[in-house]
């Protein structure tokens, strides 16, 4: 299953990526190329570079790097057709797929999905004008939803009739229940699916509309809540609403807020929580963690008190492990909820959900803050459920601190207590795996979802095997290790100029410099790509995935070129001389300490002497041509009369 390379090039070619990345940062150009703050991480400087003839983009920060496609999927975690599809909406292309099945399972999709659209509209347009959703409308006013609110969500009603909708929107038997829509009822007829209820769309993460909940009005006999029943596009167990509003927020903060219900995701909308979603009538599954695990870090679960403290502790735990996120809970004033807090105090819910804690912190804490009498009987029973709490952890170095609070609380010993939280463990009270995972709860900033393998570029001075002459790097988030370090450190800055001027141009006079002049393996590596492939674009497309090379040529293609290319290829020689003079003289000390024959020893002060003056000669406008061609030479291991050491040249004339 997939799309046909040809229009995949086509979305490519007819994205203009500043426009789509503008959409998420403001972008200003500078030189060639576009910066901004990256949409990746939290920074107060520009470190995000965009070229937009290449249409590929950088961060000098936190070292993402891509094309249009590959933003569209680490910024909103859409899979790679998802992406290729939203792009091409925006350029009006219409894609082929490699499997006829799936190109027509899909243009199936989008036939369903007009009409799911078409209810939407035909529902809020009822709402608004209808003479009988006006009892709809005082319940809506009188809940604290404003006009901008009911537009902004696309709120509707549904009429109190057998087939209004079905009729409306000419609906055949088939459509109707593929969209859930409608039913053919016992006597055989066509039916709406909602009736009499205020109905809320639900969209998928691409905002598309597959469903409806619907609540009943107050006084009226039936389930309070009625959701749109499983068809080809409404799973509940795959389905969040708000998830489409949510999402980029989301990806931004690192978090999102789960809570129970429609209005309680409009009601953190309306504090500013802007990363709220909710199930739709069905409990948390794997599916709904699976999900957010491609867009965040951490999960914020706003349920009422009982629910959060009664959740699946077990579930959750492994959940955690599983997808690589940390569960925290919001703990509400009693008695209230995110719908009604954000009417009477905005603040505090915002501040609620700033203030979450661990999933075992909150819960330990409603058995260790319940009132007790102060008796050593009392102490101890509250002890004994509070270790049936921890006892539930997998994690023995998350469960260890928690003991000690509760021997501390309790005034018990924590070996004692250690010994009984061993006992619950081997008899089953507690069956979670033991691994240990990272605390991802530590992570409160956004961090890419995509893995980080560090920065080919230049090292910083005092770093790690830092040299005078290099320059500064970006400064660097905590972000997750790349598979290792560098091969041969980080590539030198006279290597990295040239290497930026071949890529600006890699068709021009830099093609010929020869390999001998750049040090580094990736430096040597990402020369031939750029020759190769004739475009950086192209070179970074060829590159292998995750790799230091595509790290590297993903950097050179937003970096601007400083100065001219001969003077970077003039910087390039001289160091590149400079380091073959050291190491002669490495390489005199050690003939010295080993007792080397003299006229070897001749030889080699020869050599040092012809690459001085060559090296010194570079300085100079009347020379300096001359001599970074016999120093080429020289590096190449060429063995013409005029290059070989032995010989004074003199001036190089």
């Amino acid at each position: 299953m997939g799309i046909v390379d040809e229009d995949i090039v086509r979305v490519r070619q007819a994205t203009d990526i500043v426009a789509l990345i503008t959409e998420h940062t403001q972008l200003r150009k500078v030189g060639s190329r576009w910066t901004g703050l990256c949409p990746f991480h939290s920074e107060k400087s520009p470190s995000f570079s965009v070229n937009q003839a290449e249409g590929l983009y950088y961060c000098f920060g936190c070292r993402v790097s891509g094309d249009a496609i590959t933003f569209l999927r680490e910024l909103e975690g859409l899979d790679f057709v998802e992406a290729v599809e939203r792009l091409a909406a925006k350029s009006g292309i219409a894609l082929t797929y490699t499997d006829r099945a799936e190109s027509a399972t899909r243009q199936k999709r989008q036939r369903l999905l007009v009409r799911v659209e078409e209810a939407v509209e035909f529902y809020h347009q009822r709402l608004k004008t209808s003479p009988d959703a006006s009892a709809a409308r005082s319940y809506l006013r009188g809940r604290g939803f404003d006009t901008d609110e009911v537009e902004r969500y696309r709120i509707g009603w549904a009429p109190d009739g057998w087939d209004v909708l079905c009729k409306a929107l000419r609906l055949d038997g088939e459509t109707a229940t593929a969209t859930g829509l409608g039913f053919t009822n016992k006597a055989g007829r066509l039916q709406d699916f909602f009736r009499a209820r205020v109905l809320f769309p639900i969209f998928d993460p691409e905002g598309h509309a597959v469903g409806f909940g619907g609540r009943i009005m107050p006084g009226e006999e039936g389930a309070k809540y009625k959701n749109s029943r499983e068809s080809d596009l409404y799973h509940k167990s795959r389905l969040l609403y708000g998830l489409n509003w949510a999402r980029q927020d989301a990806v931004r903060s690192g978090r999102v807020v789960i809570c129970e219900g429609y209005t309680d995701v409009i009601g953190f909308r309306r504090a500013g929580v802007t990363e709220a979603v909710a199930t739709c009538g069905t409990s948390l599954t794997e599916e709904h963690l699976k999900l957010l695990s491609r867009y965040v870090d951490k999960v914020v679960l706003a349920f009422d008190a009982d629910s959060a403290g009664q959740a699946a502790a077990e579930r959750i735990y492994a959940w955690e492990k599983d997808f690589d996120l940390a569960v925290e809970v919001v703990r509400l004033p009693e008695g209230s909820d995110p719908d009604e807090l954000s009417r009477t105090d905005p603040d505090a819910l915002a501040a609620a959900v700033v203030a979450a804690e661990p999933m075992l912190r909150f819960r330990l804490e409603r058995v260790l803050g319940a009132e007790v009498a102060d008796t050593p009987e009392a102490r101890a029973r509250r002890a004994t459920t509070a270790l049936g709490v921890v006892a539930e952890h997998p994690d023995p170095m998350v469960r260890d601190p928690y003991l000690l609070e509760v021997a501390d609380r309790s005034r018990l010993d924590p070996d004692l207590l250690r010994n009984q939280l061993e006992e619950l463990r081997s008899t089953g009270a507690a069956r979670a795996s033991e691994a240990p995972r990272r605390d991802a709860g530590a992570a409160t900033g956004p961090v890419s979802r995509r893995r980080w393998d560090g920065d080919p570029g230049p090292r910083p001075p005092g770093g790690d095997g830092g040299d005078a002459g290099y320059e500064d790097a970006a400064p660097q988030p905590d972000l997750p290790p790349g598979p290792g370090p560098s091969p041969a450190g980080k590539v030198h800055p006279a290597e990295m100029s040239v290497l930026v001027h071949l890529a600006a141009q890699p068709d021009g006079e830099l093609a010929a410099l020869p390999e001998e002049l750049f040090a580094h393996p990736l430096a040597r590596s990402a020369r031939v790509a750029l020759v190769s492939a004739g475009s950086v674009a192209q070179a970074v497309s060829d590159a292998e995935a995750d790799t230091w090379e595509e790290r590297l040529l993903s950097r050179l293609a937003v970096s601007e070129p400083d100065g001219t290319p001969a003077e970077a290829v003039h910087r390039l020689v001289h160091k590149t001389g400079s380091q073959a003079m050291e190491n002669l003289e490495a390489e005199l000390r050690q003939a010295a300490r080993d007792g080397v024959d003299a006229d070897v020893r001749n030889d080699l002060l020869t050599e040092h002497a012809w690459l001085a003056r060559r090296v010194d000669q570079l300085n100079e406008p009347e020379t300096a041509e001359v001599s970074a061609r016999a120093l080429v030479a020289y590096l190449r291991g060429d063995d013409e009369e005029e290059v070989r050491p032995g010989v004074d040249s003199g001036s190089g004339e």
